[in-house]
């Protein structure tokens, strides 16, 4: 959880899924959505700072900041508006003027000039595939990546080499990592939500009930349907 109390930008990155929370009063935002292929021909957006894993996506600002980016949002939702033919290359611009505002405010030079540890690496971009699969907030929603060669696959990494990496970085292994988040998971659904065993274990791509019931009891110390009843007592 990232937490911010007055004005504040976030560059979030493919495949993270976030939820804000609003806590006291509400406050106006804007919110840009753009692909990779937006900016083909153009730059090679992701390769900024601001888009890299290993970096805090969210930055606070002043409220003369937020001014100075609230302004180019205003500006984009004005071209919107535009019968122009060249509008999303104006856009583009605009997207690109955020980032390196945003840069301006927090240099790191060192990125540009270091060689990035291969193990930091491999973990942030783990991480960020394994996070990005939750919440489950909808029952037609399962698990894709789930177990190490799957993640290793999508990282285009040997399976051997994520799990090193990832024991480097973080003392645990990849089925470690997995596990723990499902587990984390599972436990939010049995609290959070009145779906039945089966529905929380298909969401978590258990094909079978009585596996899901021996992994969480083994990671718990209980089963699903004890913990869920202890919840209300």
């Amino acid at each position: 959880m990232i937490e911010f109390k007055e004005y504040a930008i976030l560059f979030s990155r493919p495949n993270m899924v976030y939820r804000f929370e609003q806590i006291g009063n509400q406050y106006p935002g804007y919110l840009c959505v753009f692909t990779d292929e937006f900016f083909d021909q153009f730059v090679t957006i992701k390769n900024y700072p601001l888009f890299n894993p290993e970096i805090a996506p969210l930055m606070e600002i002043t409220a003369s900041q937020m001014e100075s980016f609230t302004r180019i949002f205003q500006e984009m939702t004005q071209e919107m508006t535009l019968d122009f033919s060249y509008k999303y290359d104006m856009l583009r611009t605009k997207i690109l003027q955020l980032v390196l505002d945003a840069l301006k405010l927090r240099p790191s030079p060192d990125l540009s000039t270091r060689k990035p540890n291969s193990a930091n690496r491999i973990t942030a971009y783990f991480t960020e595939l394994l996070e990005g699969q939750f919440p489950i907030a909808d029952q037609s929603y399962r698990m894709i990546l789930r177990n190490p060669q799957e993640f290793a696959d999508e990282l285009s990494v040997h399976v051997n080499h994520l799990n090193r990496s990832l024991k480097q970085v973080t003392d645990k292994t990849t089925t470690q990592h997995i596990a723990d988040r499902m587990i984390k998971e599972a436990k939010t659904l049995l609290q959070d939500t009145e779906w039945n065993i089966m529905e929380i274990a298909w969401s978590l791509r258990f094909e079978d009930l009585s596996h899901f019931i021996k992994f969480f009891k083994k990671n718990v110390k209980s089963t699903p349907s004890v913990f869920r009843k202890n919840l209300v007592v």
